[in-house]
């Protein structure tokens, strides 16, 4: 039973499935066969378990959900564990239910405007660009999978947005993303990028290297290289790529995307600093924990324990349209005297 007496659902969250008295067991039984604890589950505890099905990508299926809701209801706590002090240390700390933050569009904010946006068939990409698409602007939407862009598009009706399935390492496909955007670009959103597997340099391959440089640094470069000068022939323009907690600290991930994303933020301030008298604007937004379908592995030991390690004062991860946010500020004329900036939107990760 939810704390605000209501029977646990789907819908409940993570977190409120992990405090409950009930749930609560259910669940740290359910982790501790995969050898876990509900602390890997801190990230995500504000999103509702249903979430879980889809981004677990199998491991946690319907069945599970479905079986893990029809034993809350019944009260099967797992035997040798007493709900009885979970209840009572639920009772003694009543912590406030934060509230949900609500988008606020800002209606026309892109109009006359084309943008594009690259990984904009899921996570960061798609909420940057449908951000952008739903306050007015022509998109650009650009993604390596043709199957995802489809179904933004097909769920964001009466949005003029042009998909343009390709690869951003390739450069007769960034010939074709400038051709779709045509006579007019003005702004940028480097979204798309990709995760390393978390080892350290004395591990690292040069497989994995070459790839995570070549997506995170390479097309993220082509790309600003290509715009630039549709941006300079207007005097203005607005470039935004994502770089990431990698960017600002050592603990957030391996070594090679952490590197690739010092990278970025070279790109940033760099461009920003050559072209910032010509009008151009260019900035970076470093993302904390967010929901995206950028999966992390673990390839090393030593990485896996440093890595986690660091993660400890991780905060809760968020949806890709709390990004969006930031993004969308700085692409747009509202950002209008902020360049060569890494903003931080990570909740406070890189406070701690």
């Amino acid at each position: 039973m939810a704390a605000n007496g209501a029977p646990l659902t789907g819908d409940s969250s993570v977190g409120t499935w992990i405090d409950d008295p009930i749930g609560g067991p259910i669940i740290r039984e359910l982790l501790a066969r995969g050898g876990q604890t509900p602390d890997v589950m801190r990230p995500v505890r504000r999103l509702a378990i249903k979430r879980l099905v889809k981004l677990s990508k199998g491991s946690f299926s319907a069945d599970m959900l479905d079986e893990l809701v029809r034993r809350a209801a019944a009260g099967e706590v797992p035997a040798g564990d007493d709900a009885a002090p979970v209840a009572e240390a639920v009772q003694e700390v009543a912590t406030p239910v934060r509230p949900e933050w609500t988008e606020r569009l800002d209606a026309g904010r892109f109009t006359g405007s084309t943008v594009i946006v690259t990984g904009a068939g899921s996570g960061i990409g798609r909420a940057t660009a449908s951000r952008v698409a739903r306050e007015g602007g022509r998109v650009i939407a650009v993604d390596i999978s043709q199957e995802r862009l489809d179904d933004f598009i097909s769920e964001t009706p009466g949005a003029e947005i042009v998909a343009v399935q390709a690869d951003i390492t390739d450069d007769a496909a960034i010939t074709r993303i400038i051709a779709a955007a045509g006579d007019r670009i003005d702004a940028l959103a480097n979204v798309a990028g990709i995760m390393d597997d978390m080892t350290p340099v004395g591990e690292v391959t040069d497989a994995v290297w070459k790839r995570v440089f070549a997506i995170n640094v390479d097309g993220t470069m082509k790309l600003m290289r290509a715009v630039i000068p549709t941006m300079l022939a207007q005097g203005q323009g607005s470039i935004v790529n994502v770089a990431s907690e990698a960017a600002l600290r050592g603990s957030a991930a391996g070594v090679a995307y952490t590197a690739s994303k010092h990278a970025v933020a070279g790109l940033t301030k760099s461009s920003a600093f050559m072209y910032g008298p010509s009008g151009i604007r260019v900035n970076a937004v470093a993302p904390g924990p967010t929901i995206t379908n950028i999966e992390a592995t673990f390839a090393s030991p030593l990485g896996a324990e440093r890595v986690r390690a660091g993660m400890a004062v991780m905060p809760e991860a968020v949806e890709g349209d709390a990004l969006a946010a930031s993004i969308t500020f700085l692409l747009s004329n509202d950002g209008v005297n902020i360049n060569g900036v890494i903003l931080a939107s990570d909740g406070g990760w890189s406070a701690a």
